[in-house]
């Protein structure tokens, strides 16, 4: 499997190919995830903007969607964490 991925004007786009064969192009929000059935070679999308970033090439769907996870802000969308596990501060107890 491999994936590119494009971000820009609060979209983004990914192709995908999948043991050689192309899996076809999706387009979502930039502040949703993509998903398998996002990906049909039959359906025709438009290829991203020239104003959209090239983010790079990415071995799964579910790096895919890390690297849009990470790019975001916590505040910019409702109900994200922080991805990793270290709690916050707060939830830290004092030693």
């Amino acid at each position: 499997m491999g994936f590119y991925l494009w971000v820009g004007d609060g979209l983004a786009w990914a192709q995908g190919t999948y043991e050689y064969r192309p899996m076809g192009t999706a387009v979502i929000s930039a502040s949703d995830l993509f998903r398998r059935r996002d990906f049909d070679p039959r359906r025709k999308v438009r290829s991203p903007a020239r104003s959209a970033q090239f983010l790079g090439q990415f071995a799964s769907l579910g790096h895919v969607n890390v690297h849009l996870q990470k790019r975001r802000s916590v505040g910019q969308i409702g109900n994200l964490r922080p991805i990793g596990n270290r709690p916050s501060r707060s939830l830290r107890r004092a030693s």
